[in-house]
């Protein structure tokens, strides 16, 4: 038997007015005369935005969901360049800790995205720089709420540039330099349009970092595999040393998973509302032999909404290797 649990990114479609990612942009920031004022009206805005990802989190604890995904942007400006000397940690403590606590309280799992300007496979100094200060503010936000290494960062391999073999051994290179905090921290997810799963697991296996597998990126852009053939050897990336580090040795951390479904023949790649269940269910399955657990992120637009219409669909399994454990987890019999 498999334990499924299902979460969602960042914002809500259930919950009105709860929005973790309000922001202010620099053009905004500098016709403030006044840049104390402005920074501290940053400062508010990010209270804000830690203010509702609580409110979230007690929805998700509320609701049976156990998994989910930090918005990046819950401090506004917080890598711009030109504020290089504002540290907005002291003024947010006490929110951010406030949202620590409740994860902690409730056992959830809790990661962040970094965007993909996030990317170490460049050959841009430049580049490197400000990826390694995004990995290095999405770290300082996970230790402002008191999470250990459990907590992680996922990014993808980054641009081809021109030679695919370069840039992947770019990454490990670059990798390979990073403070060991932000590297127990990392996650690799295969992409939509150029490192697939198999190129993804080679260097997650060169490396030592846990994949993602993101099954809808895994369908548009693949060696001719299917999915779950590739799962023993991604199962691997999650027993290595990074992957674990600060998991209990009695509760090791799942694997992680991430499901969208196509969002129309003309638009393959795009992200329809919510999840086709049947070749999730069929993924699943085929995976269930080997697995004991194993969370799943709905990338779907609508969010909460989606895995809700989800849960709705599987009930019609309930029986038929699907087992109801609560609003967002299942249990599957292969």
């Amino acid at each position: 038997m498999m334990r499924v649990r299902f979460g969602y990114v960042a914002m809500s479609t259930v919950i009105k007015d709860a929005s973790p990612s309000k922001t202010m942009t620099m053009a905004s920031f500098t016709k403030l005369n006044d840049r104390e004022a402005a920074i501290r009206k940053l400062e508010r805005i990010a209270a804000e935005n830690l203010h509702n990802t609580l409110r979230l989190l007690k929805h998700n604890n509320g609701s049976g969901i156990h998994v989910y995904r930090f918005s990046s942007k819950l401090i506004p400006l917080a890598t711009h360049s030109d504020l290089s000397d504002w540290s907005p940690y002291d003024a947010l403590r006490e929110p951010f800790a406030e949202v620590g606590h409740y994860v902690k309280q409730h056992d959830m799992r809790v990661s962040f995205h970094p965007d993909h300007f996030t990317v170490l496979s460049t050959p841009r100094a430049e580049v490197l720089e400000s990826s390694i200060r995004d990995l290095r503010h999405h770290v300082t936000m996970l230790k402002a709420m008191g999470l250990n290494a459990t907590a992680k960062n996922n990014i993808h391999i980054g641009g081809a540039y021109g030679d695919k073999t370069a840039a992947a051994q770019r990454f490990e290179e670059h990798f390979a330099a990073l403070d060991e905090d932000i590297k127990q921290r990392l996650t690799l997810e295969n992409d939509d349009k150029t490192f697939t799963a198999v190129e993804t697991l080679e260097v997650c296996q060169h490396v030592g970092l846990p994949m993602v597998l993101d099954i809808h990126h895994q369908w548009v852009n693949n060696d001719g595999e299917k999915p779950w053939e590739l799962w023993p050897d991604i199962l691997q990336t999650w027993s290595t040393p990074l992957a674990q580090a600060d998991a209990a040795k009695d509760k090791p951390l799942p694997p992680k998973i991430h499901v969208s479904s196509p969002k129309s023949e003309s638009d393959p790649r795009g992200h329809a509302d919510h999840v086709e269940m049947e070749p999730l269910l069929t993924f699943l399955r085929k995976i269930a032999g080997d697995t004991p657990a194993v969370d799943v992120m709905i990338e779907a637009k609508a969010k909460d909404g989606a895995l809700f219409k989800l849960m709705e669909d599987l009930q019609a399994y309930q029986g038929d290797g699907v087992r109801i454990l609560d609003g967002a987890s299942i249990e599957i019999t292969p």
